[in-house]
């Protein structure tokens, strides 16, 4: 018979391939901004915010934080990478004023961010509180990465048109939501991974059936099929490290 933690890393790892499809579900977005050489109506929001959740997530991953966490400090550097190749894009086909919003909230995170990393070392000493105190940061931010997307399901309730609606990126989001979720229930329970990941899963639900009511009632325009394919980001969920 197969072990609960057998089965819990399996799908540990599951979540890792559904973690890095979803770093790279907003490509073909990425792709029609260069092709049309504008952003259009596309928003940053959950790519900024994806930037801030993977950045703790490295840094949680840390030896220094919480050990034997490769796994952690691997996935999320990758998803570092992305965001900010899909940002800098971003940045090159913004307008002055999309480009100012951009600079500025890079800028607040990273002081942000700074800021925790010397509170951390500076004042929290072992990895046991450094761990507790950074997760639950983590965890603030996962559930912002998964939320950041009501700005675009407003815009399709708003013009009736799942245009800017990313089909792929709820799809994925909705999928690693439940996985992460499935995570962790299994014994041993963790309520920080189980907080945000199911408020992910419900929130790829919700963008799934906005996606498919609009859809369905045939009131996208513009690029049809193609459109299927446009994604905004983020977000991602920043998989934890899988127990042995």
């Amino acid at each position: 018979m197969v072990s609960a933690s057998v089965v819990r890393n399996i799908i540990g790892i599951i979540g890792n391939v559904i973690s890095f499809g979803l770093f790279f579900s907003p490509a073909p977005t990425f792709y029609r901004i260069i092709k049309q050489k504008s952003v259009e109506e596309f928003k940053p929001d959950p790519y900024i915010a994806t930037v801030l959740n993977c950045a703790f997530w490295v840094f949680y991953g840390m030896p220094f934080v919480h050990p034997n966490s490769l796994l952690v400090v691997t996935i999320n550097g990758v998803g570092l990478v992305f965001e900010f190749v899909y940002l800098a894009i971003f940045f090159i086909y913004a307008t002055n004023k999309g480009r100012r919003k951009v600079s500025l909230l890079l800028l607040i995170e990273s002081i942000f961010f700074l800021a925790i990393v010397l509170i951390t070392m500076l004042v929290l000493h072992g990895t046991t509180r450094r761990s507790l105190v950074v997760g639950i940061i983590c965890d603030v931010f996962n559930v912002m990465m998964y939320i950041s997307p009501l700005t675009i399901m407003a815009k399709v309730i708003k013009t009736k048109s799942v245009k800017y609606m990313p089909f792929w990126l709820s799809l994925t989001n909705f999928l690693n939501g439940v996985c992460w979720t499935t995570y962790a229930l299994i014994h041993p329970f963790n309520i920080y991974v189980l907080i945000s990941n199911s408020i992910g899963a419900v929130s790829g639900l919700v963008q799934l059936l906005l996606y498919g009511f609009y859809y369905c009632r045939g009131e996208n325009n513009d690029d049809g099929v193609e459109l299927q394919n446009t994604t905004q980001v983020p977000v991602s969920e920043c998989p934890p490290d899988l127990e042995a």
